[in-house]
């Protein structure tokens, strides 16, 4: 397989570089030459890749692989002798075809030849052997450019060129891989029974579309996949003539050839662990709107040297892209409508780099090639570069586009996950998904966080959700024992450390036993208090790191992050002065609550998309008002909303004016609290709160 794959790479770069020298210097027709050779062999597994399997079982495996190689063997011996564009498609059209019946003979072999439990590690071996070497065809290839005409001049006789002696290598690598298989006696023959690989084209379409539209995630993920292939034929089909552009010969093309799989094997091997903390599902739209935009800088760079470092940064992240992309289709798509969706994306990804290799010369040879020139200075544009500066357009806008589909935490910034993961801070994210709305109300210390609990939780419940109010430490049957440790001023002094931990003991029971069941069971979740109260009061308030209390309850949590937080904002000197009696944290410094509440803050800014801010100076129904306009935004509850005919605008101050009334019985003993407690502080508060 290594020595075989080596060959087939050798093969590619060196029909690729014959269909130019074939084209005599002219620039459309090397276009159509090179894309003419990738539709040649991509062509016959649209037509004959469904029923190919079905002969590999009918067959005798171990003969017909050798068969095969044999065949290649002397087709690729063929195309230098020919020296012919007609014979170049040809051979290259056979040669297809002949290993569509190759490959699944081999892939059916492999679990016949290795134990089960070793069949993943077969397979890694595998890939790396197919993927792995063309780096090292590249190198070859770029040797060959480079040296042949040494020995052309050394052996007498010997006139072949690099494209000659490289097709050559190719061809002596499926002998040798004939060779090995037919001493290979131990593998079996296929099964005559007939399976359900002989389905056609469109039926596989077809099938495969009805189990891909049912699913937002299937489809992002599919849309992606498109999208990137959409970009690697625009490379493949005009990479030869975009060196040529920039003054590179056969070496170059090589060099550069062998850049973008060095790039691509360092994604597919160490990107998965790089990024192994972030959610497969916002990577693979990040990674591939991030190779769209190294192609777009490829194609706006004319610099050859410069092109080198680019494509291996496009490489890694088209790797990252490819392998979490069909990774995750393994994983999202049910078993039983896998097999279909896979041939299904499989023949769609096939169309589309037919379409796009035939589409892709004909851009780049009517945008054609053109100087322009302005006093001293001179720019050059060909239709090549014009073409991929397209397709990297696209491709940015296609992971954008799957991003937005994707993404399993909509209400948190992709900045705010890679600062975290820089800081080591972000752990697992990738848990089970969740179908409700969790909304948090965090603050300091006196500033009305349960009369808003509760007002948001009877408008929401006016609205038709099913509403579930908890509170931290406390929400659960064991939370409320370990409320009183935490709080009651009979416990005494506690370590910052073992308080964080008790904090996260709550947490972890309080999510496993009250917020799960009801996120899963489509409700929203409101808590008085979550993880962030962990990182202000035992964090920056008991001058701990706060990355490490929050990596502890991120850890109790199965990092369970809220849709929403609402942070109301005030003072410590104002909030403070509002409790009648204080607990055991209540009764800490007023230093140690400004800590807190600038701790707050800056949670805020690192993650304005999931933090809300209300200033608590304002009255309670202006808190509220701003809490539900807030709240209408999460999509989650859109669906649930019951639009008024009336003014949009106006809905959240009858929606609010309607809460507040329903609730006055159940709340004015809290509100009129609340204005004593401030007219304390501020006698001109008090007047403005009861006009209000």
């Amino acid at each position: 397989m290594v020595f075989s794959s080596l060959g087939d790479w050798l093969g590619l770069l060196a029909t690729t570089a014959l269909a130019q020298q074939l084209s005599g210097g002219d620039y459309a027709r090397a276009n159509f030459a090179i894309a003419g050779v990738f539709i040649a062999r991509l062509l016959p597994a649209v037509f004959l890749g469904p029923i190919a399997g079905v002969i590999a079982d009918r067959f005798d495996r171990r003969k017909l692989m050798v068969t095969c190689d044999v065949l290649r063997t002397g087709l690729y011996i063929s195309i230098p002798l020919a020296h012919s564009y007609v014979w170049l498609y040809t051979a290259t059209i056979l040669v297809e075809c002949v290993t569509l019946f190759w490959s699944p003979a081999k892939e059916a072999s492999v679990p016949n030849l290795v134990p089960r439990e070793k069949l993943e590690s077969a397979n890694q071996v595998s890939l790396l052997a197919a993927y792995g070497t063309a780096p090292i065809a590249a190198l070859i290839f770029t040797f060959l450019s480079l040296f042949t005409s040494a020995f052309v001049a050394l052996i007498p006789g010997f006139s072949a060129t690099a494209v000659d002696v490289a097709l050559y290598v190719n061809a002596a690598s499926f002998a040798f891989a004939a060779f090995t298989v037919f001493n290979l006696h131990e593998i079996p023959k296929g099964a005559a029974a007939k399976h359900a690989t002989d389905v056609g084209i469109m039926k596989s379409l077809m099938e495969g579309w009805k189990s891909v539209s049912g699913s937002k995630i299937i489809r992002g993920l599919v849309v992606g996949m498109v999208g990137a292939f959409i970009a690697a034929g625009a490379v493949i089909g005009l990479a030869r003539t975009f060196v040529g552009d920039l003054g590179g010969g056969e070496a170059a093309y090589g060099i550069l050839f062998g850049a973008v799989f060095s790039g691509l094997a360092s994604g597919i091997a160490f990107g998965p662990k790089v990024f192994a903390q972030f959610s497969r599902r916002r990577l693979f739209g990040a990674s591939l709107a991030i190779a769209g935009f190294f192609l777009v800088l490829l194609a706006a760079i004319p610099n050859l040297v410069l092109a080198v470092f680019i494509v291996i940064a496009l490489g890694a992240f088209s790797g990252i892209s490819w392998v979490t992309g069909f990774t995750m289709l393994g994983m999202e798509v049910q078993d039983e409508v896998r097999g279909r969706t896979f041939a299904f994306v499989q023949s769609l990804i096939r169309v589309v780099l037919v379409a796009v290799l035939a589409a892709a010369p004909l851009i780049a040879a009517a945008v054609g090639q053109h100087t322009f020139k302005f006093q001293n200075t001179q720019i050059s544009y060909n239709g090549a570069s014009v073409t991929i500066f397209i397709a990297g357009l696209i491709a940015m806008l296609i992971g954008v586009v799957s991003y937005n589909q994707m993404k399993d935490r909509p209400n948190i910034s992709l900045w705010s996950d890679i600062s975290n993961a820089f800081k080591g801070e972000l752990g697992s994210i990738t848990g089970a998904p969740t179908k409700g709305v969790f909304i948090v109300f965090e603050g300091g210390e006196g500033i009305g966080k349960t009369t808003q609990s509760r007002l948001l939780q009877q408008w929401l419940e006016q609205e038709g959700e099913s509403v579930v109010l908890s509170r931290e430490p406390g929400g659960s049957d064991l939370g409320v024992e370990i409320r009183k440790i935490l709080l009651s001023h009979s416990t005494g002094e506690i370590s910052p450390r073992a308080e964080a931990l008790l904090y996260a003991a709550d947490r972890a029971h309080h999510v496993f036993a009250v917020i799960r069941p009801a996120l899963a069971a489509s409700q929203v979740v409101i808590s008085d208090r979550y993880f962030d109260s962990s990182i202000a009061y035992q964090g920056a308030g008991r001058v701990l790191e706060p990355g490490e209390v929050a990596r502890i309850s991120r850890w109790a949590t199965e990092s369970l992050f809220p849709t929403l937080t609402i942070i109301i904002d005030l003072p410590a000197e104002i909030g403070l002065a509002r409790l009648k009696s204080k607990d055991r944290l209540e009764s800490q410094p007023i230093a140690f609550h400004e800590r807190v509440r600038q701790e707050f803050l800056q949670l805020a800014l690192l993650d304005p998309e999931r933090y809300f801010i209300v200033d608590g100076n304002q009255s309670i129904t202006d808190i509220h008002t701003a809490v539900i306009e807030r709240v209408s935004q999460i999509q989650t509850l859109k669906r649930n909303a019951r639009e008024d005919k009336g003014s949009l605008l106006l809905r959240p101050i009858r929606a609010v004016n309607k809460a507040v009334r329903s609730t006055a019985t159940k709340t004015s003993s809290s509100a009129s609290k609340a204005v004593r407690n401030v007219s304390k502080k501020s006698p001109e508060k008090k007047k403005s709160v009861k006009k209000k």
